[in-house]
């Protein structure tokens, strides 16, 4: 055989940065799983895998601890080098959510009010981030509830969504004290219009599965409930059934009022079955496996590099804002947050705290005080 003489090493070279160190099974955690790939007709292709990156924290709705951070960046960085996986899969445990941002019980507790300590967090959130939109294998979120805040931001980092049509999304910053300068006020331009970003930045409205689809922010909204009749039931608190009424378009809006309660309340009475769910990432995950692996990634790093344009241009000054937020706003909104079990709000009196402004009041503990509200008795 040609070049036969040639001395070659051929023994496989481990290109991991990390070990299982970062992983865990107990919450709250990061959980890493390989499973293998299935073709359509559900049979094992040997030798082939999905890498599974799980946010475990169901009791905190997902919210990412300090250390689940660096489970997510060491998962990411694990399934790029693994020659077997072919696609990751990000998701969470349970059924009611993907994640919900930063844990708001280390933010009040630990980092409000150590602003270098916080700076050296979202370090940590800029790298998970950065790990998710460098993965060298497709990223899908397999959205198992609501991404809300920062879980929406790393779920918009993904390559694709495909969501339980119970989700919502949307953000929650700007009434907790913070921003959604963690990648939301970067990729929603991209895929809405200037104002729709904006109002989604700014409002913390949350948006259904359906209605995310519509406007092109998920792939796909699969239903994930079932009746007792072992029916399919899409979630009953948004309008399917209907596209425009009275010029407006009602289809994927959530239901308000008394129709709302109701929902609410047969929404409680349904069984979960992810079933569709799994199917639908399956399919997608054979769609991509049978492409030429090098022109795939290639073709998503194309479009990746649009989502990282913004991204790049200011995630490193946005790091000392917010830590140096954390003795201003965020240091009042995430403990009113923390303490709504004593309080029974989860936000200042915002009214009482413009005013305090427009009285030129210095930001001190006795501004914090009159804002936030008191223990009930």
């Amino acid at each position: 055989m040609a070049l036969d003489w040639l001395i070659r090493d051929n023994e496989p070279k481990d290109h991991n940065l990390f070990g299982d160190e970062f992983f865990g099974t107990e919450p709250p955690c990061t959980m890493y799983e390989k499973k293998p790939l299935v073709d359509p007709e559900g049979k094992v292709v040997e030798g082939l895998y999905t890498a599974w990156i799980t946010l475990n924290n169901p009791a905190q709705y997902n919210s990412y601890t300090t250390q689940m951070v660096k489970g997510v960046i060491a998962g990411m960085h694990k399934a790029s080098m693994d020659r077997e996986v072919v696609a990751i899969i990000f998701t969470a445990a349970g059924d009611r959510a993907f994640c919900t941002g930063g844990n708001t019980k280390e933010y009040a507790e630990y980092y409000s009010r150590r602003p270098l300590e916080y700076i050296q967090y979202m370090d940590l959130f800029s790298g998970m981030v950065d790990a998710i939109l460098k993965a060298r294998k497709p990223v899908i979120c397999r959205c198992n509830g609501m991404r809300v805040a920062g879980g929406q931001e790393i779920g918009q980092a993904c390559d694709f969504t495909v969501a339980a049509d119970t989700a919502s999304f949307g953000q929650a910053g700007t009434r907790h004290g913070s921003t959604p300068t963690g990648g939301s006020t970067d990729f929603l331009p991209w895929n809405l219009s200037m104002e729709q970003a904006m109002w989604s930045a700014v409002s913390n409205e949350q948006w259904s599965a359906y209605k995310m689809e519509r406007l092109g922010l998920i792939t796909k909204a699969i239903p994930i409930k079932k009746n007792a009749k072992g029916e399919w039931v899409r979630d009953p608190r948004v309008i399917t059934d209907k596209y425009v009424d009275n010029g407006e378009i009602v289809y994927g809006e959530f239901k308000t009022g008394e129709a709302a309660k109701q929902a609410t309340e047969e929404l409680k009475t349904l069984q979960t079955d992810f079933s569709l769910l799994d199917a639908y990432v399956n399919k997608m995950v054979w769609t991509l496996t049978n492409i030429m692996p090098l022109c795939g990634m290639h073709t998503i790093e194309s479009i990746r590099t649009k989502k990282r344009f913004f991204w790049d241009m200011l995630k490193s000054s946005e790091i000392y804002w917010l830590g140096a937020n954390m003795c201003h706003e965020a240091f009042i909104g995430f403990n009113a947050f923390n303490t709504q079990k004593l309080t029974g709000k989860r936000e200042i009196d915002f009214i009482k705290y413009r005013k305090l402004l427009a009285e030129v009041r210095t930001f001190d503990d006795s501004l914090a005080e009159e804002v936030l509200y008191k223990p009930q008795k």
